[in-house]
């Protein structure tokens, strides 16, 4: 990977070295706690993640390394704003550059008053759930006046979005009882909060039975997983990950179970409910034979009325909860301002010369002096984007997607306004 000017220059210097480090050269901040998870490069390959691992975006590229600051230059930033408008009545937006010792980074925000009479927040998606779309694309079905990339997704084989996905009106999209839990979502009162939200799906007539994941990528090995219309075409093995053996398929139409089998359908689109398990979830699809009643229940944890996923919590209590201040990538982020109820969704342009993108560090840090209380790293990468209705009344991009494009993503956190 080429390194941006600034770097090579300071490089060529002898100013700095690049350390092939996660957790080198971070500045230190009194609000930081001990480290609380651990920073990974995750391949595109499906796989569930170690326990405290967490991916910089769906692409899996691997990020140019920060350079260490030197305590000489920590204070020495400078900031220019670039632009910033009203996008709807509570919804505002604003882009700017800030450069330290590290290089320069450019920064979008839209501040959203959930609070707004008009204002919604919601999960966006165009199509099924393992169809991807470009983010103007997803705002467009809804009309919205704003939006960001959302979820982590599988980017190299079936296009489904890793975690959970929540809609006001139509509910439960796709979800996992762990990893991929740390989740933006709205209460039952529509006040906004970020956390884990476990999945609670169940079969009723077998409550026993735990389910696993719902409309998935891929079933956790030994789990149990529910696939629906919704999921769009059959995943076949992708589901399974590959595996052959220790596995069964039952099908589900008009609540009562139509065939079972011990291999993956492929072809075609999911028709009715397909169960499918592995190892010990394929085992406790022992009892659900041809003509027996099934009802499968979808929900979260808590009475939840819209989600979407991240991978990592940035702040809990105005304190950083990262600890990875070594790869630089474009970021997306939505924050949470206790103070004023504010909803912050953030982009940062990266993996260019005009701006170098972030740590996840930096990251939670921008969203701290944003005043968040609460942040959630959302798809970076490549997937970063920034979608918003402009002062000209036009909707378009409002960042510099590092692809030179939009790039195809699963779903959105969308703004509309009525």
């Amino acid at each position: 990977m080429r390194a941006p000017r600034y770097a090579a220059a300071l490089v060529a210097a002898g100013l700095v070295t690049l350390l092939p480090l996660t957790t080198h050269g971070a500045v230190a901040d009194p609000g930081d706690p001990a480290p609380s998870r651990t920073p990974a490069s995750s391949p595109a390959a499906p796989a569930d993640p170690a326990p405290g691992e967490y991916r910089h975006s769906s692409d899996g590229v691997v990020g140019e390394i920060a350079p260490t600051v030197p305590p000489a230059a920590r204070g020495r930033v400078t900031s220019r704003q670039l632009r910033s408008w009203q996008v709807a009545p509570g919804v505002t937006a604003r882009s700017w550059e800030r450069t330290d010792y590290r290089g320069r980074v450019r920064y979008h925000l839209v501040r959203v008053d959930p609070d707004q009479p008009g204002v919604r927040l919601d999960y966006a998606r165009r199509g099924k759930v393992r169809t991807t779309a470009p983010l103007s694309r997803i705002l467009a079905v809804d009309e919205a006046v704003a939006g960001i990339n959302g979820d982590f997704f599988d980017i190299s084989r079936t296009g489904a979005p890793l975690g959970t996905g929540l809609d006001l009106d139509r509910g439960l999209l796709h979800a996992r009882v762990q990893y991929w839990n740390e989740t933006f979502y709205l209460r039952g009162n529509g006040s906004p909060a970020i956390g884990t939200l476990p999945m609670r799906t169940t079969i009723t007539q077998h409550p026993d039975v735990r389910v696993t994941n719902y409309n998935a990528p891929w079933v956790m090995p030994g789990g149990l997983g529910v696939y629906t219309r919704t999921f769009g075409a059959q995943p076949g093995y992708d589901a399974v990950q590959g595996q052959r053996a220790d596995l069964r398929v039952v099908q589900v139409r008009d609540g009562r179970v139509t065939s079972r089998s011990t291999s993956m359908p492929t072809g075609g689109r999911v028709r009715g409910t397909m169960l499918v398990g592995r190892g010990p979830g394929a085992a406790a699809l022992a009892p659900l034979t041809v003509g027996s009643r099934v009802t499968v229940q979808p929900g979260v944890q808590g009475r939840t009325t819209m989600a979407i996923t991240g991978d990592a919590v940035l702040l809990a209590r105005g304190r950083v909860q990262v600890t990875d201040d070594g790869e630089m990538h474009p970021r997306t982020a939505v924050g949470i301002d206790q103070d004023t109820g504010d909803v912050l969704l953030l982009a940062v342009d990266g993996r260019q010369d005009s701006s170098r993108g972030q740590t996840m560090v930096e990251l939670a840090r921008a969203m701290k002096r944003l005043g968040a209380e609460k942040a959630l790293n959302l798809d970076g990468g490549g997937s970063t984007t920034m979608v918003a209705r402009r002062k000209d009344g036009s909707t378009g991009v409002v960042n510099s997607p590092s692809d030179g494009a939009e790039r195809p993503v699963a779903n959105a956190l969308e703004v509309t306004y009525r």
